[in-house]
């Protein structure tokens, strides 16, 4: 039997009953900050509207030297409205510009590590240019206030260390609506300095394939004869080589072909994945696998660039 004919008995069975996982690849956009570098998964594909909003911030520049300018430790830390220049009088905040607020696309829970759109209160499409990253499990609050807040990525490998360490830090009052500002080495006799804030100095944008987090690839895959699913393999221990098992928990089927996508030949057992994303820093492509245990449907690693 090979896999492909057991794959689509698996997929019959689950289609019906199965929704997009959190856990798949999109584009992911890294951050560099004075705290460091972090990353998050985009959603393209669950909050297309949303997404493509936060994209296009990115491209306008809105948040290189944008600031973290909320910290409720505990709660969520949020940024994307203030930016932040140095001036004649000192350090000068200003607002984002933003464009036209978008339709609220509430669908994933505001789980610890999920980043969602900040709005008005009592207006469920009011979104513009500010985001937060949940600290904790926010879902009973957050699921049910005005329409949901739309989650549309997730913050990967070690990014929440980040996020933790901005919660830790002192919060200093500006006055409305900074009065919540997390600051660094900073005291009120002192002269206020960009650095004394969380800065965002650049954004870059990758679109790959998959993403390694923690013991996991996630990605699209052309399975054949038109054919889509997004899956995710589960790293496992293995005697020899690097193994992988397919969860099968995770398939969901694609009603359209992903532009990304990685391949898998029924005939050799070949899966090819262009890139992976594996940290902050590294991609690698061309990621060749193939299927060593049809009836665990694990993958063994064979090469890499």
């Amino acid at each position: 039997m090979t896999f492909f004919r057991t794959y689509s008995k698996i997929i019959a069975l689950v289609i019906l009953s199965v929704f997009p996982a959190l856990s798949q690849a999109n584009s992911v956009a890294c951050f560099t900050s004075n705290m460091g570098q972090f990353c998050m998964e985009l959603f393209e594909r669950q909050a297309p509207g949303t997404v493509a909003n936060f994209i296009r911030y990115i491209d306008s520049g809105a948040y290189a030297q944008s600031i973290f300018h909320r910290s409720v430790p505990g709660f969520v830390i949020q940024g994307g409205g203030f930016k932040v220049t140095n001036s004649d009088t000192g350090v000068t905040a200003s607002k984002v510009s933003t464009f036209d607020p978008i339709v609220n696309e509430f669908g994933f829970s505001n789980t610890r590590g999920t980043v969602a759109m900040a709005k008005v209160g009592g207006d469920p499409d009011s979104a513009t240019s500010q985001w937060f990253v949940n600290l904790k499990n926010n879902s009973v609050i957050l699921d049910n206030q005005n329409g949901g807040f739309t989650v549309f990525a997730k913050i990967l490998f070690n990014g929440m260390n980040i996020f933790d360490a901005i919660a830790n830090l002192e919060i200093s009052n500006f006055g409305a609506p900074l009065d919540e500002t997390p600051t660094t080495n900073f005291n009120s006799s002192q002269t206020l300095r960009i650095d004394n804030f969380v800065v965002i100095s650049s954004v870059d944008v990758h679109d790959v394939t998959g993403v390694f987090d923690g013991s996991t690839v996630g990605f699209a895959v052309d399975a054949g004869n038109n054919n889509f699913f997004d899956v995710r393999l589960q790293l496992v221990a293995a005697e020899f080589g690097i193994v992988f098992e397919l969860d099968q928990d995770s398939i969901t089927f694609l009603s359209a072909a992903p532009e990304n996508r990685a391949t898998f030949s029924a005939g050799d057992g070949t899966l090819i994945i262009p890139s992976v994303m594996i940290n902050e820093t590294t991609i690698v492509k061309n990621v060749v696998l193939v299927l060593t245990d049809p009836v665990s449907f694990q993958f063994t690693l064979v090469s890499f660039e």
